[in-house]
């Protein structure tokens, strides 16, 4: 089974359905015991770092994330759900994540005539993750972008006006900026190549 936690800000369904059609048993929780018995959690996230951090914490799930990622079993973060996986955040001010990666998240500059946030498909580059193809064309929605301290940690680079990390990787945490649930039969194999693990 699955846990997708459920703290008030994600695309809980389209993750869980997409989880379904794949074949797999999925629940979304927001109750730290069921969580903690999940043979993998996905940790979605739409929405502002700091309102998802308060809400995470408020029901206990921040601990629950850090002790369920320490056990070794099988974690995924979509977009937001990856952005808190880092130290901090400068939207609005400096806010602090889970700390789990070292590095930051930073707004997409606006003096680069782009349009933010950046929404739409983009593929992926220089591609080190199993779970990942490099050119795989998936679906983005986000201000803001994360810059990971260790080289080692970036998964899959993208490109919008610069060379971001669009997946990271660390052990058994892997984390997407795209959201596979949306990005068509790419995406339902990535989803598919990650839950294998699972089982």
């Amino acid at each position: 089974m699955i846990a997708i936690i459920d703290y008030g800000m994600g695309n809980l369904g389209s993750v869980e359905k997409a989880l379904t059609y794949l074949g797999y048993r999925s629940v979304i929780t927001d109750s730290p015991r069921e969580a903690m018995t999940a043979d993998g959690m996905i940790l979605p996230g739409v929405g502002a770092m700091g309102s998802a951090m308060e809400a995470l914490t408020g029901k206990g799930l921040d601990k629950v994330v850090r002790t369920f990622t320490d056990t070794g079993r099988p974690f995924l973060g979509i977009c937001l759900g990856m952005q808190m996986l880092f130290e901090t955040s400068d939207e609005g001010g400096t806010v602090k994540g889970l700390g789990l990666l070292p590095g930051k998240v930073l707004k997409f500059a606006p003096d680069m005539g782009l349009k933010v946030p950046a929404i739409g498909w983009n593929d992926l580059k220089t591609v080190s993750h199993p779970d990942l193809k490099q050119g795989d064309y998936v679906y983005f929605v986000h201000s803001y972008y994360c810059r990971p301290d260790r080289a080692e940690d970036v998964a899959a680079t993208s490109e919008y006006g610069i060379e971001f990390a669009s997946a990271v990787s660390r052990g058994n945490i892997l984390a997407t900026q795209f959201h596979p649930e949306k990005s068509g039969e790419a995406g339902l194999s990535i989803l598919d190549r990650w839950a294998r693990r699972t089982k």
